[in-house]
């Protein structure tokens, strides 16, 4: 049985050992525990009388791991006005994770936004592979980037674009990356952001025949595949179990994937 197979645990009690300021409207807040998770998996974290969310996990260290979390609506406000030293519950670490391919020395990854954390965690494992790794970082702004301290240190060519222009280059990270593909020398693209973007990843990928790993965000409640709130159209796999990773081959079989997802209630909403 593979390690990152759907598990039923109960919450465990962490506290906050400390909190620091990643980006524009990002923190990380690290916990001291052996999580022994792999880059690309998640976390469901509780808040008593609250509500229970998956995050991303953006550190592993093997003695603590760290979640690099946005403060958008309820439950990620409450948790930005908690302090050092108060508790969450976490259960994990659940789904699927990016894996290494062998003999792909020539690799992309294309992060968007929080979809940079993984895959930061995965490059700094990659790295011990003699990968030659090319990290492409976007966001809206040069105050939303994520990482780029911890990107200067990996032995990697990275690439930044934003939106508006204010750092690196202005527009999208399909530009840089249909530069690097057409060499022909890439063997492999990971990518992790929000969904049109990993759609257009996705589908370069494809024009020039290189496979691909994928992670796909749904609405997940549960974390091992009970409730089926994150199941897709086209396979019914629930993502928390299936994914979040998915290899292009099933990202084809997804016919959701770049169109719609659905929200708590389980209402379509469009992307746009």
């Amino acid at each position: 049985m593979k390690d990152w197979l759907c598990k039923n645990d109960q919450p465990l009690m962490l506290p906050i050992q400390r909190i620091e300021d990643e980006a524009e409207g990002v923190k990380t807040y690290y916990f001291s525990h052996r999580l022994n998770s792999r880059p690309g998996q998640f976390v469901m974290m509780w808040i008593p009388r609250l509500n229970e969310k998956p995050f991303s996990i953006a550190y592993d260290t093997g003695e603590e791991f760290g979640l690099a979390i946005a403060a958008i609506g309820p439950f990620t406000q409450r948790l930005a006005a908690m302090k050092v030293g108060d508790r969450v519950g976490i259960r994990g670490p659940y789904g699927k994770p990016f894996t290494i391919v062998d003999n792909a020395k020539h690799v992309v990854m294309v992060g968007g936004g929080y979809g940079v954390a993984p895959l930061a965690t995965f490059a700094e494992q990659l790295r011990t592979k003699s990968s030659k790794i090319h990290f492409i970082n976007g966001a809206r702004s040069e105050h939303k980037l994520l990482f780029r301290d911890r990107l200067a240190k990996l032995d990697a060519e990275t690439y930044y674009t934003t939106d508006d222009g204010s750092f690196g280059e202005k527009g999208r990270v399909t530009a840089p990356l249909e530069r690097i593909l057409k060499t022909g020398s890439v063997d492999f693209v990971y990518t992790c952001g929000p969904e049109m973007m990993e759609k257009a990843v996705f589908d370069l990928a494809e024009k020039y025949n290189v496979p691909s790993q994928i992670s796909i965000e749904r609405y997940m409640k549960c974390g091992y595949g009970i409730c089926g709130a994150c199941s897709v159209d086209g396979t019914g796999q629930p993502v928390c179990c299936d994914g979040p990773v998915v290899t292009n081959e099933q990202a084809r079989t997804i016919r959701e994937f770049g169109v719609h997802h659905r929200k708590g209630s389980g209402r379509k909403e469009m992307f746009a």
